[in-house]
C-alpha cells in the first residue's frame, strides 16, 4: 500500500483502486494485483544468474574500454567526440523506445524462454509500476547490461589488436559506441528513478529537472492506460517528435494489417487477471 500512495500522492499513476466488475474486491493495480503476484513469482534463480553474469561482464568491459579511450585521446577529436556522445544518447533513447514498444505491444509471457525472461517484466510493470523501485541493482540492470556485452567485447578486442593509426581513425566512432553502450546500460536505472519519488540523490533530481535523463512527470504520460505512447525511457527526448509523427501507431497498423495480431492484447490479458 505504501508504494501505491507513493505514486498517487505525487501525481503518478491515476488508476483507481476501487473494485469494479467481476473482480470486485480485487486490487486493480499494484503489488496485490493477481497478475502482478503471478508475474513476480516467475522470476527464477536462472534468470538471476544470467543478470549477475551480464552485470559483471558489462562493467568489466566498460572499465577496460574507458582506459583505452583515455589513453588514445587526441585533442583534435574534441568536436567529433561531443557529436558522437550526443548521437549515442539519441540512439540509445530511440533504441529504448523501440524495445519498450515491441515488448509492451507484442509477444506473450507464454513464449518459450523469451517470454518469462524478457516479456514478463514489461507485463508486471504496467500492473505494478512501482515494482521496479523494489528491484535491486542486479535485477534492474541485468538485461540491459547483457545487450552491450558483445559490442563492448568487440571494442576491447580491437583496442588490443589494431595499430595506433587505425585506432586514431576509428576513435570518434568508438566514442559514439561507448556513449551508446553507457546509456543503453543505464536505461532501466534511469527508468527506475522516474518511478522513485522519495530519497533520490540531488544530482539525479537535477538531471531529471534539466531533462538530461527521463523526468518523472514526463514518464507518467506513458503510464496512462492503454500505455500506447511515449515509449522512449532513456532521456525521453524523442517521445514528442515520434508522437507527432505517429511513428508507433503507423508501425502497429502495419503489423496488425499483415499479421492480424492486435496490439497490447497480452498486456490487457494480464491487467484483467483477478485471481
Amino acid at each position: 500500500m505504501a508504494s501505491m500512495v507513493n505514486e498517487s500522492e505525487c501525481g503518478g499513476e491515476t488508476q483507481s483502486l476501487e473494485p469494479q466488475g467481476p473482480g470486485r474486491g480485487a486490487a486493480r493495480w499494484g503489488p496485490q494485483h493477481a497478475g502482478a503476484r503471478e508475474l513476480a513469482n516467475l522470476y527464477s534463480p536462472g534468470k538471476r544468474c544470467q543478470e549477475w553474469i551480464s552485470v559483471i561482464l558489462c562493467f568489466s568491459l566498460m572499465a577496460f574500454n574507458l582506459i583505452y579511450l583515455l589513453a588514445n585521446f587526441h585533442q583534435g577529436h574534441t568536436w567529433s567526440i561531443l557529436l558522437g556522445i550526443v548521437a549515442g544518447i539519441l540512439t540509445a533513447d530511440f533504441a529504448s523506445g523501440f524495445v519498450h514498444w515491441g515488448a509492451d505491444t507484442w509477444g506473450s509471457v507464454d513464449l518459450p524462454i523469451f517470454g518469462k525472461a524478457f516479456i514478463r517484466p514489461f507485463r508486471e510493470h504496467h500492473i505494478d509500476p512501482t515494482a521496479i523501485t523494489r528491484h535491486d541493482f542486479i535485477e534492474t540492470n541485468g538485461d540491459n547490461c547483457m545487450l552491450t556485452i558483445v559490442p563492448l567485447a568487440n571494442m576491447a578486442y580491437n583496442f588490443l589488436t589494431l595499430s595506433p593509426a587505425e585506432i586514431y581513425h576509428i576513435y570518434p566512432l568508438y566514442c559514439y559506441l561507448y556513449a551508446l553502450a553507457i546509456f543503453v546500460t543505464l536505461t532501466n536505472q534511469i527508468h527506475k528513478w522516474s518511478h522513485t519519488y522519495f530519497g533520490l540523490p540531488r544530482w539525479v533530481v537535477f538531471l531529471q529537472n534539466c531533462h538530461i535523463i527521463l523526468p518523472r512527470k514526463h514518464h507518467r504520460i506513458h503510464h496512462v492506460s492503454p500505455h500506447e505512447t511515449y515509449f522512449c525511457i532513456t532521456t525521453g527526448w524523442l517521445n514528442y517528435p515520434l508522437e507527432k509523427l505517429g511513428f508507433w501507431r503507423y508501425l502497429e497498423d502495419l503489423i496488425q494489417g499483415v499479421t492480424g495480431e492486435k496490439p497490447r492484447s497480452d498486456d490487457l490479458k494480464w491487467a484483467q487477471k483477478v485471481k
